[in-house]
């Protein structure tokens, strides 16, 4: 495929406010976990464990003009959105193009959900929900996409991409799509997914919450720690430092919650995105897994690694510094990605005190140093969703 330009990008997590926050953490090895202590879900006992949360975004305020689609999902947006001046690069290509041929095509897997739970818990006795509570501009998926097209005065075509924990590096593969056919001429992509009371006390039900930071591809990991993040990108025809270069999306199917055993539908995903690439497994430098740190999602994005890439690849997860973001971890560890090429920093895997003997890829301890000019990053989500993506210096 015809590299597509990343011409701006951003990023909002526990690992703190913009690309140089976050490429510091990286640097200092210094991840954003902290104990939960989000809402009412910790003192009851039932969760625990650790959760990257966003400072300040308590504090964060909309434009009165957008007062309407105020929720903890939109805050968080907003806040990406006027940082690393990614809204002043926005403007530009509506410049360019015109605003009604600049996409928005945004992931999240639960949106503004916890405004729908406070409204829930204010029922009045009746049991209707509070007169003020506005689901079509929180809760609804598309809230995300009609939020950002608003706070940034674009008129393209407008979608959100809900497929679990890849939905943020879908959005690429969406995007390109789009462009290649000529409905847009740019296209912002990424996604947002908030802390919630649901997704805290749904990974608790089902056994995979850490009672420590989350410690991806160690031998006695233990589950996942939740995070949040909002992150974009820019896309466009145009020539830029770090482009997409491929991309590769399969459904196995195989479970609602567990990857498939042999790997079949991840393997599937690197492979493609390696050919629309036009490059060999050796040609990579680099590896982002989705490395969440239980048991079975390790071990079989391992195995798939290992048999695309053979034993020897760079690879390792961010996912100990924020915590898994969901439906923004695509965009979040794309824009990490695009730090290592521009850096020449592979960043080793946080919390990990013995890598699992198990283990055929080459996995990171410790952070590494050198040039990287193609990276791969993974995101697999509930379903059987396997997205993976070629970033990397064109030409």
């Amino acid at each position: 495929m015809r590299p597509l330009g990343i011409s701006a990008h951003t990023v909002v997590s526990a690992m703190g406010r913009g690309k140089a926050a976050t490429l510091a953490a990286l640097r200092s090895r210094q991840g954003g976990l902290r104990p939960c202590d989000f809402e009412d879900v910790a003192p009851d006992g039932k969760i625990g464990g650790y959760i990257g949360r966003v400072e300040g975004l308590e504090a964060h305020s909309l434009p009165e003009a957008l007062a309407g689609y105020d929720c903890r999902n939109n805050r968080l947006a907003d806040m990406a959105l006027r940082t690393d001046g990614f809204a002043e690069a926005v403007a530009g290509a509506a410049e360019r193009h015109g605003p009604e041929r600049v996409a928005v095509i945004l992931g999240t897997s639960t949106s503004g959900v916890l405004a729908s739970e406070d409204a829930y818990r204010h029922r009045d006795g009746a049991g209707a929900l509070p007169a003020g509570f506005d689901f079509e501009r929180t809760h609804d998926l598309f809230s995300l996409s009609r939020f950002v097209r608003a706070a940034l005065g674009l008129r393209g075509p407008a979608m959100v991409v809900s497929t679990a924990c890849a939905s943020s590096a879908k959005t690429f593969i969406d995007a390109h799509q789009l462009i290649a056919a000529g409905a847009c001429d740019a296209a912002v992509v990424g996604g947002v997914d908030s802390l919630c009371r649901m997704t805290l006390y749904g990974f608790s039900a089902l056994d995979l919450i850490s009672a420590t930071p989350c410690r991806p591809c160690d031998a006695a990991r233990d589950g996942i720690s939740i995070g949040e993040a909002a992150g974009f990108a820019l896309l466009e025809r145009a020539e830029s430092e770090i482009a997409l270069l491929g991309y590769g999306a399969t459904s196995d199917g195989y479970h609602m919650s567990a990857p498939h055993p042999q790997g079949v539908g991840a393997i599937g995903a690197m492979r493609e995105a390696l050919a629309r690439a036009g490059l060999r497994p050796d040609e990579i430098d680099y590896v982002n897994l989705h490395g969440t740190g239980t048991r079975a999602n390790d071990a079989v994005e391992d195995h798939a690694v290992a048999d695309v890439f053979g034993p020897g690849v760079a690879c390792s997860s961010t996912k100990g510094w924020s915590g898994h973001t969901l439906g923004s971890a695509g965009i979040v560890e794309a824009v990490i990605a695009a730090l290592c090429i521009r850096e020449g920093l592979l960043p080793g895997c946080l919390n990990l005190t013995e890598i699992d003997p198990g283990f055929s890829a080459g996995v990171l301890a410790e952070n590494r140093e050198q040039a990287v000019r193609r990276v791969v990053s993974n995101s697999f989500g509930f379903g059987g969703i396997n997205c993976s993506l070629v970033l990397g210096r064109p030409g």
